[in-house]
């Protein structure tokens, strides 16, 4: 036998079962059993890129927030211009302190609410610098945005339009009945569970830190119509009216009249410009002013094109 090449069909051999050799049990990763959350919240948060983003654990799905960047205002700047302008606290963007302060924020405030009885992701492990919740979906089935629905009602006409969006009134009612408020009342932050309830979502900042009670629930409600009025306004603008007046009937007088006093510091906001070159935000902003001034002082308030 040829020494020479034996020893290289060793030292073959050898480089190949190095290769192939099971790892050490302590280079094999570490997955943590179904409702480990805590311990799953610590092994993934160093490794996940985004703030925000979706897991399995099991055959759950969980969403881990990290803590990130203070977030700006820039996205806001319309509004706050205008709630300067008008001199109106109750539409200018809260400040969003991001960072742990904003993880601490959310979590509390996800406690609080389903405290209440109202449908928000369960808090399943909170670190300093991170959140792991749970989704709202149910038996493998996801929730639906509302701002989708209302979309795809909007399509198919103003009684399927106002049908969708008095959802959204009642799902903001409920939030009151119970004493709560919620951060930014959207339609993108109120989700349809596949039960039909309507669930809540993205809670970092907490406007109850520099108002009252009443002036966040006005807050809430002038929130979802900043994110609804211009579909609104093209579709049935009197009919939202009345489902607006009968949604406010319940409410309490002080929160009515903060968003009558809205209306009346926004009457000059109807005069905007309506072409498309100032931007959604202006256009959104005309479009409640004019749907306030509509529903709030009188017909003689709402400017024609």
């Amino acid at each position: 036998m040829n020494p020479l090449r034996r020893g290289a069909s060793a030292r073959l051999h050898s480089a190949k079962g190095a290769a192939s050799a099971p790892a050490p049990l302590d280079a094999q990763p570490f997955v943590p059993a179904p409702g480990d959350y805590a311990e799953f919240l610590r092994l993934m948060l160093p490794k996940q890129q985004k703030n925000v983003a979706s897991h399995r654990l099991g055959s759950e799905r969980v969403w881990l927030k990290k803590a990130g960047p203070r977030h700006g205002k820039w996205g806001y700047r319309v509004m706050a211009a205008v709630a300067r302008m008008a001199r109106l606290d109750i539409i200018k963007p809260v400040p969003n302190p991001g960072g742990e302060a904003a993880i601490a924020t959310e979590a509390r405030r996800l406690r609080q609410l389903a405290a209440a009885g109202l449908r928000v992701p369960a808090v399943l492990a909170q670190q300093p610098d991170g959140l792991l919740i749970s989704d709202l979906g149910q038996s493998g089935r996801a929730t639906v945005v509302l701002q989708e629905r209302l979309d795809q009602a909007a399509a198919a006409g103003p009684a399927a339009l106002l049908a969708v969006w008095r959802v959204g009134l009642a799902a903001i009612a409920k939030v009151h009945v119970r004493g709560q408020h919620l951060s930014q009342a959207f339609d993108r932050n109120l989700v349809q569970c596949p039960d039909g309830v309507i669930g809540y979502i993205d809670f970092e900042d907490d406007p109850s830190e520099v108002m009252t009670l009443a002036e966040c629930q006005a807050r809430d409600w002038l929130s979802y119509l900043h994110s609804t009025a211009m579909m609104l306004e093209a579709a049935a603008p009197e009919a939202a009216g009345q489902h607006w007046h009968a949604a406010l009937a319940e409410v309490d007088a002080e929160v009515r009249e903060r968003i009558a006093e809205a209306a009346r510091r926004m009457k000059w906001a109807q005069k905007l410009p309506a072409s498309r070159r100032w931007g959604r935000d202006t256009q959104r902003v005309r479009a409640v002013a004019r749907l306030l001034g509509r529903w709030h002082l009188g017909p003689a308030a709402a400017l024609q094109n």
